[in-house]
């Protein structure tokens, strides 16, 4: 009588758990639009080292410690990087540009990032070094756009002012509201 009650008992047990396992599973659609309306990431990784080839060539070398992904929105998709980034660009030359900065999102539409919190660009075979709080990235038309205060050095100089434009390997700028010492070669 007890062997019966025992096998009813770990039959019950295991129907149970059948029957909650299959009526858990969920349409993939309905996951994302939860997540969404919630406004959660549909994706979420811890110290992230990725790594972008071309024609097997390293182009891009992306570091962070955390990674949200919320693609999962329709209208505005993005990626957010919430304790920081760091980017490494390398070019055909292998001569980089590394981009960090404390916090970063980067809109999947329209392949534009926004970076801020002690950003730092740094050129290193002209050793050009841009300071600033906040600045804009168009990935498309590979461009930088600061409208905050900064610091632009070169070995030679340094110049300080308001709002900052330059091509990614800051070989081609402009400033306005800018002051200090800039040689210029005639």
């Amino acid at each position: 009588m007890i062997h019966i009650s025992q096998k009813i008992k770990s039959s019950s047990v295991v129907i149970l758990l059948a029957t909650l396992f299959f009526s858990c599973t969920n349409d993939i659609k309905k996951v994302r639009d939860y997540l969404a309306d919630k406004n959660l990431p549909i994706g979420v990784s811890e110290k992230i080292y990725t790594v972008y080839m071309d024609s097997g060539r390293v182009t891009t070398k992306l570091i962070s410690p955390l990674f949200l992904d919320f693609s999962n929105r329709e209208e505005h998709p993005y990626t957010e990087f919430p304790q920081g980034i760091k980017i490494i660009k390398i070019d055909k030359e292998t001569d980089s540009t590394t981009i960090s900065g404390n916090y970063a999102i980067n809109y999947t539409k329209t392949n534009i990032s926004e970076i801020k919190g002690n950003v730092i660009v740094h050129n290193h075979a002209s050793n050009y070094i841009l300071r600033t709080e906040q600045l804009y990235w168009d990935q498309n038309e590979h461009y930088f756009i600061s409208e905050k205060k900064f610091i632009f050095m070169t070995p030679h100089d340094t110049l300080y002012g308001t709002a900052f434009e330059s091509n990614e390997d800051l070989s081609r700028w402009s400033a306005t509201d800018n002051r200090g010492t800039f040689n210029v070669v005639e």
